[in-house]
């Protein structure tokens, strides 16, 4: 029985070694309060289990009986220095760590004051025994505070980080209990002496598993987290089209991997592409960023996982450069898409040009080659007013022909942008009052124009006679007189509107009136027109950095404000 005893010894001395060691680097590595806390504990007992070898069972003088009171005083200080690690996380009140500071300092000092530690064997005096009541007391009271702590904080982990804190929880409930037995066991060949030994040994296995735990180990523990990760990397890189999509997918298996409390997807422009939880506003949380090209991962996690989750931390920064390249890879498909769509767009627009050039040009090109095949083959059988009904029509033909082709100039040179903008001031009145007579002809008393406040504007004046000329135009085909042109200059803008008494633009084609070649309803039949008036008006105004919108007239009709800044440049 002794030889097996001996055997456990020997090996909890080992594991405490070993333990020891472990927490070393750890500390090396993180540098952060909880390790070293746990590096002093662990040295602690290193300490104890190598002076309790060299200690004899019966010290004689001054130096031997001062070794053995520090290795006392070690034993009291090793729960401490545990408990410390366990609260660094999460403190507790401070009334609860003053009490706890207090009871460890007055069993220091008792126990430097106690007259002489009774050896192996010698009859332990009451006052002796109260110490061991005490220290026994101190020692549970603290490990109970650390087997609660660690595995209460547990069940809100995830699977790798609860199981290590369960794991030293165990440790410190184990180690206690073997603590118990060696104050109450006989000889080392007792039956007593080898449940101790079995249960320090558990202890130091179970402070292994929690500090440093094998890769397999923590391999299983992970496994539904890992599962369900590999499942949404696979459906990011596969199945997730959206930038939505991609954040969806990895924010939950995130979440679960790490306990976060909350986690939020940023792109490489610095945009929220979602969030799982609005960020906790509490102390307790602790942010962790992870970033790589094309994407960062903020995650606000407890603070237990830092340091019981640092392998799950570095799988973010896999999962983070996946999400960053679904991210491009997402953006390059919206690209793509957009392209392809502006491609098709501009050869719908394409193919109508082509149609409404061939269409809109066909009918005076047809009338000016009769006309002049006309003139040419029975000009001598015409009389004077029939050749100058034919001059006449002529001259309409070519107008309108000369008309359409200037349009088609002005569109190009918007989309080619070499249209310059040069601001001078004018006066409203005089300006609107020669386009509205050039614009309208014979039609001119049919327009109202009303200008209020200042009568000076600082615009160019080409690309305002462009705009009023379209629609004056526009609504003289489309509506009905009267046809009012109010203006004003307010806080440096230039407000204009052009409102008809007509039927007013029909719901269907409202959202896209200012597109190329869109027509007003019955008018298309009916009424002459190429569908690029609105376009070419709104194209100046962008072009003037303003811009041009339609609101419905009141009671009815149409009514088009235009806004261009009215300032130098």
């Amino acid at each position: 029985m002794h030889a097996v005893v001996t055997t456990f010894s020997i090996l909890t001395s080992v594991f405490i070694v070993a333990l020891l060691v472990l927490a070393l680097l750890r500390w090396l590595q993180r540098r952060d309060r909880a390790a070293g806390w746990l590096t002093l504990a662990f040295l602690t007992l290193g300490v104890i289990v190598t002076v309790g070898r060299l200690d004899p069972s019966q010290p004689h003088g001054f130096l031997e009986d001062a070794v053995q009171r520090l290795e006392i005083e070690l034993l009291v200080l090793f729960p401490y220095l545990l408990y410390r690690f366990a609260t660094e996380f999460v403190p507790p009140s401070r009334r609860l760590q003053r009490f706890v500071a207090v009871l460890t300092i007055g069993l220091s000092v008792w126990t430097f004051a106690l007259p002489h530690v009774p050896a192996a064997g010698e009859p332990r005096p009451a006052w002796f025994l109260a110490y061991v009541l005490v220290f026994l007391a101190h020692w549970t009271l603290l490990s109970i505070l650390v087997t609660v702590r660690l595995w209460h904080a547990g069940h809100r982990q995830p699977s790798v980080a609860a199981s290590r804190m369960r794991m030293l929880s165990f440790a410190a409930a184990a180690l206690t209990v073997a603590i118990i037995f060696t104050a109450f066991a006989g000889n080392q060949s007792s039956v007593g002496a080898l449940v101790t030994q079995i249960v320090a040994l558990a202890s130091c296995i179970g402070f292994l598993l929690g500090l440093s735990p094998p890769q397999a180990i923590r391999a299983h523990w992970r496994q539904p987290e890992q599962q369900r990760l590999q499942e949404a990397i696979i459906g990011l890189m596969t199945l997730a089209t959206t930038r939505t999509e991609v954040a969806q997918r990895v924010l939950g298996p995130v979440v679960a991997l790490v306990g976060a409390r909350g986690a939020v997807i940023v792109d490489s422009e610095g945009a929220v592409v979602a969030e799982h939880a609005p960020p906790p506003d509490d102390d307790a949380a602790i942010p962790v960023e992870v970033e790589q090209p094309g994407a960062k991962l903020i995650v606000w996690t407890s603070p237990y996982a830092p340091f019981f989750g640092d392998d799950e931390l570095r799988i973010l920064e896999t999962v983070t450069a996946l999400t960053g390249i679904a991210l491009d890879r997402v953006r390059l498909f919206e690209q793509e898409r957009t392209s392809r769509l502006a491609l098709e767009r501009a050869n719908e627009v394409m193919s109508n040009f082509v149609a409404l050039a061939a269409h809109e040009l066909r009918t005076p090109v047809t009338t000016v080659h009769g006309f002049v095949q006309t003139l040419n083959h029975l000009d001598d059988r015409l009389d004077d007013a029939q050749k100058q009904e034919l001059r006449i029509a002529l001259e309409q033909q070519t107008a309108r022909m000369a008309a359409l082709v200037e349009q088609l100039l002005d569109l190009s040179r918007l989309d080619a942008h070499a249209i310059d903008i040069a601001p001078q001031a004018i006066g409203l009145r005089s300006c609107l009052a020669e386009v509205v007579t050039v614009a309208a002809g014979a039609r001119a008393g049919e327009i109202e124009v009303s200008v209020s406040g200042p009568d000076e504007a600082i615009v160019d004046p080409a690309v305002l006679d462009h705009i009023v000329t379209n629609l004056i135009t526009n609504a003289l085909r489309y509506g009905r007189a009267p046809v009012v042109v109010s203006a004003a200059v307010v806080e440096g803008r230039l407000r204009l509107s052009v409102e008809d008494a007509g039927p007013g633009v029909a719901l269907e084609i409202e959202a896209t009136l200012f597109e190329r070649f869109t027509r007003a309803g019955v008018a298309r039949d009916r009424v002459a027109g190429t569908g690029l008036g609105l376009a070419i008006a709104r194209a100046y105004a962008l072009a003037h950095r303003g811009d041009l919108r339609y609101e419905p007239g009141q009671p009815g009709g149409a009514r088009f404000v235009v806004e261009l800044p009215s300032v130098a440049r």
